[in-house]
């Protein structure tokens, strides 16, 4: 199986990334090919709405580092989605990352009515985790169903849904072992689902 990873956290070496990286360790270990994407480092605009990607297919509004990535997610079999609450809900470049995927969305004439997604049909399969600072997990607001909601429509089977809570200082999660263990575990899952 091939898996992406993608960190919606600004910071390059954050609990996010660590996370991610035990989980496509995991995953790597059980056989997966894994590749990592750090979102911030791809320049990705916010969607503005013009629904040109209805006619066109892919986004012609802007060519930037999405542009990078429609490819590789078409050709992938699993994601992984992860990213820090930032005021209950995910970060700014994981937002806009989700946004960005509207390309992959048929729409029936006249709106509004059915629509079907073109990711849909080929047992795509998805993890996604939130972190969050504050202990009580529910602090994650609605990090983990922004994701989890977005993709699921998109025809991605929810694999899990994690939150890692308690992680306020940087690099926290790094020195947790039983964040690490889990993290890992987590991937290893992720990668021998397709066989269950």
């Amino acid at each position: 199986m091939y898996i992406l990873g993608f960190n919606g956290s600004p910071r390059k070496m954050g609990n996010s990334t660590a996370i991610m990286k035990e989980m496509l360790r995991g995953a790597a270990e059980s056989g997966s090919t894994t590749e990592y994407i750090h979102l911030p480092s791809y320049h990705i605009e916010g969607c503005i709405g013009c629904e040109r990607c209805r006619m066109d297919k892919t986004c012609t509004q802007f060519f930037d580092g999405m542009h990078l990535l429609y490819e590789k997610i078409e050709r992938v079999d699993g994601i992984i989605l992860g990213s820090p609450t930032y005021n209950y809900n995910v970060t700014p470049w994981m937002k806009a990352f989700i946004d960005r995927l509207y390309p992959f969305f048929d729409f029936s004439n006249p709106r509004p009515g059915p629509y079907s997604s073109r990711l849909a049909h080929a047992q795509r399969r998805a993890l996604v985790f939130g972190v969050c600072e504050q202990h009580d997990p529910k602090e994650v607001g609605y990090t983990v169903v922004s994701m989890k909601d977005a993709i699921q429509v998109l025809g991605y089977i929810i694999h899990d849904s994690l939150v890692f809570s308690g992680h306020f200082q940087a690099n926290s999660a790094a020195k947790n072992r039983e964040t690490l263990q889990m993290a890992f575990l987590s991937g290893e899952s992720f990668a021998k689902s397709w066989s269950e």
